[in-house]
């Protein structure tokens, strides 16, 4: 149960709704749209992160999703595995990402993207090896992109958990 009450809608701005209707009404986001402009500049940029890019779609989605198994924010990693799904992360690469560094379904940049995500959520940054073996893979625009959505994704992990937003099912979340 959430740690304070989810904003209610029928209380919201219209603008507020708007992008609440948009986003399924998902927790997450109701919890959010107690501050609706920060509300409004986070689905921004996490649109941009999701559909504006050039970073690989499934690198993104094995960061991602890497991001809330480090995280520990289940509901991150329940609605990143189906959105990976949708963009083409195999069910072997979901359920090898605990342990990725075992795994053969990962080609050279995933690897190296998800070194790069470990040590960017648990290090004060990652170490110049695994920096430039990402950055030998990526343009510095998709490099830049990678780092964001982790670094967003650690945000909105820890969103999740500090408030204790409750799991919905993910097929009425994430399209």
């Amino acid at each position: 149960m959430a740690r304070i009450d989810y904003s209610d809608p029928s209380r919201a701005s219209d603008r507020t709704r708007e992008i609440l209707d948009k986003n399924r009404n998902a927790n997450i986001f109701r919890m959010m749209a107690h501050s609706p402009s920060y509300f409004e500049q986070y689905c921004r940029l996490g649109g941009a992160i999701r559909h504006k890019g050039e970073l690989d779609p499934v690198v993104r989605e094995l960061a991602i999703t890497r991001t809330g198994i480090l995280c520990e924010a289940p509901y991150e990693i329940v609605a990143h595995k189906r959105i990976g799904r949708n963009v083409g992360v195999t069910e072997a690469q979901n359920e090898a990402l605990e342990s990725w560094q075992a795994a053969d379904c990962f080609d050279e940049t995933q690897r190296a993207a998800l070194a790069f995500t470990d040590e960017t959520v648990k290090l004060k940054k990652p170490t110049d090896a695994t920096f430039k073996a990402i950055a030998s893979k990526l343009t510095p625009a998709a490099l830049v992109e990678l780092q964001l959505s982790v670094g967003f994704y650690i945000m909105t992990s820890k969103f999740l958990e500090t408030f204790e937003i409750d799991l919905q099912p993910v097929t009425d979340v994430v399209g």
